[in-house]
């Protein structure tokens, strides 16, 4: 599986959308998993602009959209690698023609990158609703739950926006991205106590909890005892 980070450059900005489908209600970033056709050394930059072809009508080929990494994969709660895309677009007419994908998107949404570093700055966004059925919460633009997860902590963030919340495995990739992009961390605690960080550090827990029982994930982020690539 591959999830693709388009960020507009004058205004730092994330794309997102809303599921239909699969993880219904929930706010993704625009990505899928790897098709025979994509195989090959570049497979995750092909998949992630079919993707997004696929799912939002975002350009296969646009001189304004520039591939500048992929991050360190992140392990998703339907047991496959995720390999985060990041993209850069420099002219914000290209989102002019973007079309949700009847059946498997139902809305198309921006978020401020900086403002997953401090949450307030959200404040200048058309968010929706104080406890609307998007943000059933108290806090005003972030919180976070603590679970139980391998050994450890598993911290779930959540950011109100101006759709569906942020929060779980997508926002986990946006925090890596903005950390990297603005150089700095955020103003909250990130990690919960003991968390594991790293690709590595999950693969070693998982596999280690393999051999003695199932582990048990956390609430809304679910690992599985075998990680499999995509």
């Amino acid at each position: 599986m591959n999830a693709t980070v388009f960020g507009i450059s004058d205004e730092a900005l994330a794309i997102l959308q809303k599921r239909t489908t699969l993880a219904s209600g929930q706010t993704a970033l625009p990505g899928g998993k790897v098709d025979e056709e994509d195989a090959g050394l570049f497979s995750p930059l092909l998949t992630e602009f079919r993707e997004a072809n696929e799912e939002v009508a975002f350009p296969l080929h646009s001189p304004h959209v520039h591939t500048l990494c992929t991050l360190e994969p992140f392990v998703s709660q339907y047991r496959l690698v995720v390999t985060p895309v990041v993209a850069l677009l420099d002219d914000i007419s290209v989102l002019d023609g973007l079309r949700a994908a009847p059946g498997e998107v139902a809305h198309i949404f921006d978020h401020p990158l900086e403002a997953l570093l401090e949450p307030e700055l959200a404040r200048k966004e058309q968010l929706v609703p104080l406890g609307s059925e998007n943000w059933p919460y108290e806090a005003e633009f972030h919180n976070f739950t603590d679970a139980s997860w391998l050994g450890g902590t598993y911290r779930m963030h959540r950011f109100r926006s101006t759709a569906s919340p942020v929060k779980g495995l997508t926002a986990d990739i946006l925090l890596e991205t903005v950390k990297i992009a603005y150089g700095r961390e955020t103003v909250f605690q990130r990690w919960g106590p003991g968390q594991l960080k790293t690709f590595a550090e999950v693969q070693r827990a998982v596999e280690a909890a393999t051999t003695l029982s199932q582990p048990t994930p956390p609430p809304g982020h679910i690992v599985p005892a075998t990680v499999v690539s995509a």
